[in-house]
C-alpha cells in the first residue's frame, strides 16, 4: 500500500456536472442571506453556520417539496426519536397505521399485515456470531412472545414473529438483556453487518473479520448521523479465507487481501452491489489497512448520507450516487473525511481472492486449531421451531464452545468441536431434525418470508421451497449440490439473480383469475462465479415448477462433462437449448 489516492480525473461528464453544480451554487448565492447567530442577532452573514430564512427550505440538501413520501416521513418525525410511540402502542395493543408502519421498521419491528396482524422483529447479529445464550434467549422468546419459530435471514439475522403490539416493550427489553438489539435492522438504515462465518477458525483466511464487523456496529449504535440513510446500505467484511460472504453484491465489500508477494495484508474495496438492479459491487482500487477499514467505511456512509437521492426511492441506493457524482468525485469527498491518506494500489500488485468453496459453509471441515472442527448445519429455508433453536444452544454448549454462527445462506455453524467428538454432535443435530449435508437439495435452498408473512410477496416462497426440495430429493441424485432461491418479489431478499436456479414469485395468469408462480431464472453466481442469472421461463405455476427444476438437473447429470458445476454447464448452453432440456417454452 504505497501510493495515496490521485487526484480526480474527472470525465467531461463529471466535469459538466460538478460546473452545474458550481453554476447553481452561484445563483443561489444571489437570494439574500438571513441567519440568526449565536448571540440571537439577525446576521446577512453565510459564515454564522445559521439556517438562510430567505433561502428555500432544504432537507439533507434537497428542496422540501420535492423529496419521496418517506424522506417527508423521517422530517415530520424523526424516528430515532420515537420510544414514545412504542410504549404507547404496547400500552394499547394497537398495531401502528399509515406513515407509522415505516418508522417503526427503524427498530426492527415490521407490521406485517394483512398477512398476519403482527409484528416481525428483526434481530441484528453483527459479524454473524451468536452465543448460545443469545440462541437460547430467542428461542424463549419465540415461544412466550412470538409464533414459536426463528428464521434465519440471508444477512445473517434472526428473525421472530405473530408478535402481539403489546409485547414488543418486553420483547426489546429482553434483546438487551442478553446484548442483542433489534434497532436499526430495517428501513434506511445500515443492515446487520456481515462477516466469513468461518472467521478466526479458517486456516486459509487472511485477517480474522469479526472485530471489524462488531467496530462498525458500534459506530452505527452510537452514531445519530447513520439513522435515516437516502435508502437502506449493506456493509460485508470478507476475511479471503475457504468460505465467502458475498461481499459482491454489498453496497461496500471489504475483502482482505495481500499486497505484492509476503507484504502486508489489507482490505480491498468493492463499491456499489445492488444484484436486485442488476448490478456487482466493483473494486474500486483502494486498499485500506485493516485498523483503517471502520473508518473508511464510516466516511462513505457520512457521503453517502450528504448525496444520496432523497427525492427519488428507486434511485436513492449507493450505486446510484456513484453515477451522478462518479466514483472519482466521490472518493475524493470520502477522502476529506478522513485524517489519513486513502492508498490506490494496482489490481497486479494485489494477490487474488483464492476460490470460494460454494457450500464449505455446511458439514464437517477441520478448523485452524488443531484437533478441532466445525459443523455447517443445513437449516431448510432458514426456519427453525423454538425447540430446535434450544436443540442448537445445547449442541454448541455440549460439543462446543458455547457459540453459534449464522450465515447468509440461511445455516448455522457450531465451531470448536473436538474431532473426537464429531460423530456425537453430528447424530445431536440430526436428532434436532436438521442435515449436516449439502448433497441433499434442501440443504442449499434459500427462500425469502414469502406471502405468509409479507404483503409484497406474491408466492409463499418457503412453504413452496420446503415442497421443492423434497421433490427433488426423492428423485435427483447430486454428487455437486446447488444453490436454489426463492424469491416472493422483485426486492429480491434471496437473491434470485445469484443462484444456480433462482426463482421470482408472480401471480401468473390462469383463467379469469391467477396462481401463485414464479419466473425462472439459470447460472447466477457469486465471486469466483458472477454472474446474473439468465431467465428461462415465465410465469411458470407452481405445480409446473418441481417437474421443470427437476428435468432440468436430470438433463445437467446425464450431460454434463467430467467435474462440471451446474452453473459452468448452463453457462455453455444457450437459453433455447435449456428451454428443451426442461421442457417449457419462452414467454
Amino acid at each position: 500500500m504505497n501510493a495515496t489516492l490521485p487526484s480526480a480525473s474527472f470525465t467531461p461528464e463529471q466535469k459538466e456536472y460538478l460546473q452545474g453544480f458550481a453554476a447553481g451554487m452561484a445563483a443561489a448565492n444571489v437570494i439574500p442571506f438571513v441567519g440568526v447567530d449565536p448571540a440571537g442577532k439577525l446576521t446577512a452573514s453565510a459564515a454564522s453556520g445559521a439556517a438562510n430564512l430567505a433561502g428555500p427550505e432544504l432537507w439533507h440538501g434537497w428542496p422540501v417539496d420535492e423529496i419521496s413520501r418517506e424522506e417527508q416521513i423521517k422530517r415530520e418525525r424523526d424516528p430515532y426519536d420515537m420510544w414514545d410511540m412504542v410504549l404507547a402502542h404496547a400500552r394499547e395493543n394497537r398495531g401502528p397505521q399509515g406513515a407509522d408502519v415505516f418508522r417503526f421498521k427503524f427498530h426492527g419491528l415490521f407490521w406485517v399485515a394483512p398477512a398476519q396482524e403482527a409484528f416481525m422483529v428483526r434481530v441484528r447479529i453483527p459479524g454473524n456470531v451468536l452465543s448460545s445464550t443469545q440462541m437460547r434467549a430467542l428461542a424463549c422468546l419465540a415461544d412466550d412472545l412470538g409464533g414459536g419459530y426463528g428464521d434465519v435471514t440471508t444477512r445473517g439475522n434472526i428473525q421472530i414473529r405473530e408478535i402481539e403490539p403489546r409485547s414488543v416493550v418486553e420483547l426489546l427489553t429482553r434483546l438487551a438483556d442478553v446484548g442483542l438489539s433489534a434497532r436499526g435492522s430495517g428501513a434506511d438504515n445500515v443492515r446487520n453487518v456481515t462477516a466469513s462465518p468461518l472467521a478466526g477458525i479458517d486456516a486459509a483466511e487472511l485477517l480474522d473479520t469479526r472485530p471489524y464487523a462488531k467496530a462498525l456496529q458500534m459506530v452505527l449504535a452510537n452514531s445519530r448521523d447513520l439513522f435515516g440513510l437516502p435508502r437502506k446500505f449493506n456493509v460485508s467484511f470478507d476475511g479471503g479465507g475457504r468460505v465467502g460472504v458475498v461481499c459482491d453484491t454489498n453496497d461496500v465489500g471489504f475483502v482482505a487481501t495481500r499486497v505484492g508477494e509476503g507484504g502486508d495484508v489489507g482490505f480491498r474495496v468493492l463499491l456499489a452491489g445492488i444484484t436486485g438492479h442488476g448490478r456487482f459491487a466493483k473494486d474500486c482500487g483502494i486498499v485500506v489497512a485493516p485498523d483503517e477499514c471502520v473508518a473508511v467505511a464510516t466516511a462513505m456512509l457520512r457521503v453517502f448520507g450528504e448525496h444520496g437521492d432523497r427525492t427519488d426511492r428507486k434511485k436513492s441506493r449507493l450505486c446510484y450516487a456513484l453515477d451522478r457524482l462518479g466514483e472519482a468525485a466521490f472518493l475524493e469527498l470520502v477522502q476529506a473525511k478522513l485524517a489519513f491518506p486513502l492508498r490506490f494500489v494496482p489490481p497486479e500488485r494485489l494477490s487474488p481472492r483464492p476460490p470460494a468453496d460454494k457450500h464449505g459453509h455446511v458439514g464437517v471441515h477441520a478448523q485452524r486449531q488443531p484437533g478441532l472442527s466445525s459443523i455447517g448445519i443445513a437449516i431448510p429455508v432458514g426456519r427453525m421451531s423454538a425447540a430446535q433453536m434450544h436443540s442448537l444452544a445445547r449442541i454448541a454448549d455440549a460439543f462446543g464452545s458455547g457459540e453459534l454462527r449464522v450465515t447468509v445462506w440461511q445455516n448455522v455453524i457450531v465451531p470448536d468441536v473436538p474431532d473426537e467428538r464429531v460423530g456425537e454432535a453430528t447424530a445431536a443435530v440430526e436428532a434436532a431434525g436438521f442435515a449436516t449435508s449439502a448433497s441433499r437439495v434442501a440443504g442449499c435452498v434459500v427462500a425469502c418470508t414469502g406471502n405468509k408473512g409479507c404483503r409484497y410477496a406474491a408466492s409463499d416462497t418457503k412453504g413452496q421451497a420446503v415442497e421443492l426440495a423434497r421433490h427433488l430429493d426423492e428423485r435427483i441424485v447430486l454428487d455437486s449440490p446447488i444453490n436454489i432461491h426463492l424469491t416472493g418479489c422483485p426486492h429480491s431478499c434471496a437473491q434470485h439473480y445469484v443462484a444456480d436456479i433462482g426463482l421470482l414469485g408472480a401471480q401468473v395468469p390462469q383463467g379469469d383469475g391467477s396462481v401463485e408462480g414464479y419466473h425462472v431464472y439459470v447460472d447466477g453466481g457469486v465471486e469466483q462465479e458472477q454472474g446474473l442469472g439468465r431467465e428461462l421461463a415465465r410465469n411458470v405455476p407452481f405445480a409446473s415448477v418441481p417437474g421443470l427444476v427437476e428435468r432440468l438437473l436430470s438433463a445437467y447429470v446425464e450431460r454434463r462433462a467430467p467435474g462440471e458445476s451446474f452453473v459452468a454447464f448452463a453457462r455453455r448452453h444457450e437459453v433455447p437449448a435449456l428451454r428443451e432440456m426442461a421442457c417449457v417454452e419462452a414467454g
